[in-house]
């Protein structure tokens, strides 16, 4: 493989922790340079990691020596930060959701394509054996032919925990660009593409107060709707129904079910990599936990990225952007057709990306030693 592929990351918010964990100590990539709009933050970050660099976000665009770009910034900035490390001839890796409207979105995708750079995008949770087991199953027949799924997320909201909530509530936040992504992505890895939707959404109060941090107590407005409900046609034929709430308290729905001819599935949350996956057969009354088939074992935040920068020829990225402007434009038409009350079919095809082989940690570092191309 030669020297670890050079990353920048912008952005320095809560999640970015996860992410440095895995990438600092990665065989793969290297951290060259962190920037954020808090000066103090960035080089408290660059401060832990040897060889990284606090720099201001244009002066990391501007480096040459990076080569992809780890965008961890919120959603309202996704864009510039994507098209300014496009246009500097950069790969970049974003977080979800790949931006807050589908134009936004496309532009990103059209013009790395223009550039010959590579967009990915979170989540790459589902990457993890979790998901890539359930996937492995249905397509090895454990439930004979898919028919439909039930996606479920119900919780009272991040202000109960998140110091810095405002985002969740502003225009690229709310339920579902904010944890639809981890649902869609998972269900198009299950059961493949989307080719319409319809939905409807509800907004439980207008303003939301902030449950823990320096600002406990602070109210803020709420600017998105709150819940939201839909069905999903996929391309294969099979229905998935979604709801994705802020307004709820608790749940006892499994994360993701899916439902065949012979069989049904329960999913592990998508919002993590692992966990188990279970089985009732057509017959039984047991579940049984099907043991692990497929994916990252022991992964964490960042394995998407890694499998971006180490994808060749011969495989495209698994949270590619081709991935994450669908999964942006089946949730920006779920909520166009909650507007305007009809069922809307998606503008974007995408591919079902390949499947992850069960892959343990220590063999994937190892593989990475030795100069072969694996995460």
């Amino acid at each position: 493989m030669g020297d670890p592929h050079r990353v920048g990351v912008v952005g320095l918010g809560v999640i970015s922790r996860a992410y440095l964990n895995t990438l600092a100590n990665h065989p793969a990539v290297s951290i060259a340079a962190l920037a954020d709009l808090d000066a103090a933050r960035s080089a408290a970050a660059a401060a832990t990691i040897p060889g990284a660099e606090a720099l201001t976000v244009e002066r990391l665009l501007a480096r040459p020596d990076v080569q992809t770009v780890l965008n961890l910034t919120v959603p309202a900035a996704h864009a510039e930060i994507s098209l300014g490390a496009i246009d500097a001839g950069k790969n970049v890796y974003v977080e979800k959701p790949l931006a807050v409207t589908f134009e936004d979105g496309r532009s990103i995708v059209e013009r790395a394509a223009a550039a010959g750079v590579r967009v990915g995008c979170a989540p790459d949770t589902v990457l993890g054996t979790g998901t890539q087991t359930a996937r492995a199953a249905i397509d090895g027949g454990l439930i004979g032919r898919p028919l439909s799924a039930s996606a479920v997320m119900v919780t009272p909201g991040h202000e109960r925990w998140h110091p810095h909530p405002d985002f969740y509530y502003a225009p690229g936040g709310g339920p579902l660009l904010d944890m639809g992504p981890y649902y869609i992505s998972a269900l198009i890895h299950l059961l493949g593409p989307v080719h319409a939707v319809g939905g409807t959404v509800s907004r439980l109060r207008p303003e939301r107060v902030i449950g823990s941090g320096p600002r406990l107590g602070q109210r803020i407005p709420v600017g998105v709707d709150t819940h939201v409900t839909g069905v999903l046609e996929h391309v294969n034929g099979a229905l998935s129904t979604i709801t994705m709430s802020f307004d709820g308290v608790a749940t006892t729905a499994a994360p993701i079910e899916v439902h065949g001819e012979t069989g049904t599935l329960a999913v592990p949350d998508p919002n993590n990599f692992d966990g188990p996956v279970r089985l009732c057969a057509l017959g039984g009354t047991e579940w049984r936990v099907v043991e692990p088939l497929a994916g990252y074992a022991e992964a964490s935040r960042g394995v998407g990225l890694i499998d971006l920068v180490t994808a060749d020829g011969e495989r495209p990225p698994r949270a590619g952007g081709d991935v994450a402007l669908h999964v942006l434009d089946t949730m920006t038409a779920l909520l166009r057709s909650a507007a305007e009350g009809r069922r809307m079919e998606l503008t974007t095809v995408v591919e079902r990306p390949v499947p992850v082989p069960l892959t343990p940690r220590r063999a994937a570092s190892a593989a990475l030693r030795r100069g072969r191309r694996s995460w």
